[in-house]
């Protein structure tokens, strides 16, 4: 008979009087303020112990509210045609969607709702003037702030539905889905919207069509569907960096044959011979050069030519996916009414915890209303407090990285021990393609793994109760607070184990018989890199990190929802709809909560951080994230509309603080590609080698490893020559750094060629920076964040609003006039509302 716009459900505890209490008083002033409750009684119930009370908001409710906060509603469809064609339309016809899914309604000129003037709008029918989702927002603002007290109690705190849910008295509240998600309603009057977003949208099958975002922001408000815009069109520029690093990497894999320094280190006349120092002090021995063999092949499919042009490319790529971002951002702002929204949100949107801790008031200058303010010594001391909190946090995720370099340092040993006899016969198979550095890297890379997971489990529960500490203002101060906590958190988490190999693993090892060690007097020697570098090392890293990332994620998503949902409605899923009601299938389902898309966003923030900050390192990792991507698209879309209660509808104009976050790592990737190309890549090392120091006249890398390996006399580090004897028959080992030989009166200090490559190096790192950064400003400079066709659309629906509302006040005004016996005053008050200056008034 009417329609539920929400539901709110309990269990009775007959031994508890205040949880009763609570819910009476509650009940009763919702229904003062006009909402319309039903009870169903716990024996209707699939349980036999859960109440639900349905809650309907009738017109007078709607449009009270709809004017308090200022809704945009319909009063004339747009008129201003669409000029804008797609060259070569035909080719997306695969990849299109009805029409009909598309544009679920048509499109109109809108304005705020105005109670005192709802003859002005395009009312046909109240009961569907405003749409479901816009209907259970109201419905969830007004449950947000009615109050369980009784008014001669005074407790100002005791206000809001989520207070009553967090200690016990309801256990759940939520709109209704519209239909199952497999099958269509059986009341023709119902959308079934849910039932087509599932089957044009949720499937996977449909992982290469469009998105109906219309539809999606329709049925699940504003907030949701930008997420999905955004998620949707990184996606698709994602393709792009693909492409181009798959190609990157093909190249690496067609220029195998042509490693001469692989070719040195694999033969036997070279690398063979070539005996190089100990890598740890007490249980690793002198080794052979070639055993690195199939690390330095490994490495050149990553560290190449064409890794410096890749780096330079994704500086650019992430330049124009945030410009266009922008430009869809502004264009869905405008078609979805959310253009003068930000003002609104922070003034109208206050969060019930602010209005009711906050018991001081201030004069509002704009509203000249009393608001709640929180002063701003409790306010500093909050924020400090808070701040304490997260670089105690930090400082714990530096104190485990610390703990799995130093568990590096001491296995290191171990794995050489056991692998320096590759004759062993339960080593036979791995030997030659495992060596002690690798072996270390994964091992170590997946214990940071699990301590990242475990550390994220535990953070943010203290993130959430920190910003909760601070008393935010509105919901979007609200999620940028917990955005910030979250993101510098997540930052040093995921991203620390990688600039450890990057830029120190290798860089302050020292030389043999003057090792830097960790820790000062330890006995852990800071570890060094192969011959080939570290960045087949930092290739591992990523990958270990950003897949299992990737792949646990998508698990915890799709498959925990569905566990849960599967075990709690076991008995009832089979129950026809007429014994199984709407409102207990959509109990079952998963609460989305509040911060249900933080965590979606945060989790494709920090893989955007992987592909960009060291994909100099890993050319195929956009590939990876694109997989990953299409997968996430449909996976999101179809726990959200299978697996989870439908969300409360909210309006976000933007991707909020995500945006600025996006920008920084955008120009703090510049920085770290480069100095991955520099210091980690021995690309400048090798260009260096080949063209000043290379000792024959063909332009070609012979000679390169010899080069790069300096000489140590192992006497050096013995008293007398009877202790080398005894110890080993070898005089000289070689190592990883350019330092003048034992015999030079300089011995063992950096050479010249050191100080040449160091230069060059930096010299790469300012030309690099500069080219990117210039090219950067250039391109964000010539594409403007608006189109100019949504700029010029934005002014001209003004301008029409502003008209229609002056004739229509004109229209009223004579009406009223034309019913007034005094002909008079009439034309004294015509005369004054005609004239130009009034305009503005209206």
């Amino acid at each position: 008979v009417r329609r539920i716009d929400f539901v709110l459900s309990y269990i009775d505890d007959k031994d508890d009087q205040r949880k009763q209490e609570r819910r009476r008083v509650y009940e009763s002033n919702l229904q003062k303020v006009g909402l319309e409750l039903e009870t169903e009684d716990k024996t209707e119930s699939e349980d036999g112990k859960t109440y639900f009370v349905k809650i309907h908001a009738p017109w007078e409710v709607l449009a009270t509210y709809a004017d308090v906060l200022k809704i945009k509603v319909p009063f004339k469809v747009n008129d201003i045609p669409d000029n804008s064609e797609i060259p070569m339309n035909w080719l997306s016809t695969p990849f299109r969607l009805p029409g009909h899914i598309m544009n679920p309604e048509p499109d109109y000129f809108t304005a705020p709702f105005n109670k005192s003037k709802s003859d002005f709008f395009l009312i046909e029918d109240k009961e569907t003037f405003f749409p479901p989702s816009t209907r259970n927002r109201i419905v969830y603002y007004i449950l947000a702030r009615c109050p369980y007290f009784k008014d001669e109690c005074g407790d100002r705190d005791k206000k809001g539905i989520k207070r009553l849910l967090n200690n016990g008295t309801y256990t759940a509240a939520f709109p209704l889905h519209d239909s199952r998600y497999w099958t269509k309603s059986k009341d023709p009057n119902c959308e079934s919207e849910r039932f087509s977003l599932y089957k044009y949208w949720a499937k996977f099958f449909c992982f290469f069509k469009e998105q109906p975002l219309n539809l999606v922001r329709k049925y699940y408000g504003e907030k949701i569907g930008i997420y999905f815009a955004w998620l949707g069109f990184y996606t698709e520029m994602l393709f792009f960096a693909a492409v181009v690093g798959t190609i990157c990497f093909v190249y690496g894999f067609l220029t195998y044959d042509d490693n001469e320094w692989s070719k040195e280190i694999c033969s036997e006349e070279i690398g063979g011979n070539i005996v190089m120092c100990p890598l740890c002090d007490q249980k690793c021995t002198y080794w052979r050069l070639n055993i690195t063999c199939n690390s330095s092949w490994q490495s050149h499919l990553f560290d190449n030519v064409a890794t410096v042009f890749f780096a330079i490319f994704m500086g650019i790529w992430v330049t124009l996916f945030l410009e266009f971002w922008k430009r869809r951002q502004a264009r869905l702002e405008y078609e979805w009414d959310l253009v003068d929204f930000e003002e609104e949100q922070q003034q109208l949107q206050l969060r019930p915890e602010y209005e009711t801790k906050c018991t001081n008031r201030k004069l509002n200058r704009i509203t000249q209303e009393m608001e709640p303010y929180l002063p701003i010594t409790s306010k500093c001391a909050r924020i400090c407090l808070s701040g304490a909190t997260v670089l105690l946090w930090i400082s714990l995720i530096i104190a485990c990285i610390i703990g799995v370099i130093a568990y590096r340092l001491a296995v290191y040993a171990s794995f050489a021990s056991i692998m320096k006899n590759n004759t062993a016969t339960n080593l036979d198979v791995v030997a030659p393609y495992v060596t002690p550095q690798l072996a270390t890297s994964v091992t170590a890379s997946c214990i940071n793994f699990v301590i990242i997971m475990i550390l994220n489990l535990l953070y943010e529960r203290v993130a959430i109760k920190i910003t909760d500490m601070e008393i935010p203002k509105t919901h979007v101060e609200y999620e940028n607070k917990l955005t910030v906590k979250m993101f510098l958190f997540q930052f040093v988490n995921y991203y620390s184990s990688c600039f450890y190999v990057a830029f120190f693993k290798g860089k302050f090892v020292g030389y043999p018989g003057n090792y830097t060690y960790m820790f000062g007097s330890s006995k852990l020697r800071n570890e060094e890199c192969e011959p080939g570098g570290c960045l087949i090392e930092l290739t591992t890293q990523l990958v270990i990190v950003m897949t299992g990332k990737q792949v646990w994620g998508n698990i915890q998503e799709a498959l925990v929802p569905w566990l849960m949902n599967w075990w709690g409605s076991r008995k009832a899923r089979s129950h026809p709809e007429s014994l199984y009601s709407r409102w207990e299938q959509d109990y079952d389902l998963q609460g989305f909560g509040q911060l249900g898309l933080f965590y979606e966003y945060l989790e494709m923030v920090i893989q955007f951080g992987f592909i960009t900050l060291f994909v100099a390192s890993f050319p195929l990792a956009p590939l990876l994230a694109l997989i990953n991507n299409i997968i996430e698209v449909r996976v999101d879309a179809w726990k959200l509309t299978t697996q989870f209660r439908r969300p409360v509808a909210a309006k976000a104009h933007s991707i909020g603080a995500w945006e600025e976050i996006l920008g920084g790592m955008a120009v703090l990737s510049v920085v770290t590609n480069a100095f991955i190309v520099a210091f980690t890549s021995d690309m400048i090392p090798r260009l260096v080698y080949m063209y000043a120091y290379r000792t024959h006249d063909e332009l070609n890398m012979k000679g390169y490893i010899n080069n790069s390996l300096s000489v140590f006399n192992i006497s050096h580090l013995f008293k007398n020559l009877q202790e080398i004897k005894i110890r080993d028959v070898l005089l000289l080992c070689r190592y990883r750094d350019y330092r003048y030989p034992p015999d030079d009166k300089k011995r063992y200090e950096h050479n010249m060629q050191f100080w040449h490559i160091l230069a060059a190096k930096l010299a790469f790192i300012i030309i690099m920076e500069h080219v990117v950064f210039m090219v950067k400003f250039f391109v964000a400079w010539m594409i403007p964040d608006v189109p100019s066709d949504v700029r010029a659309r934005v002014k001209r629906e003004r301008y029409l609003v502003q008209e229609y509302l002056h004739n229509y006040e004109v229209e009223k005004l004579k009406i009223q006039l034309s019913q007034n016996s005094n002909s008079d005053c009439t034309y004294k008050i015509l005369y004054t509302v005609c004239q130009p200056e009034s305009f503005l008034m209206f």
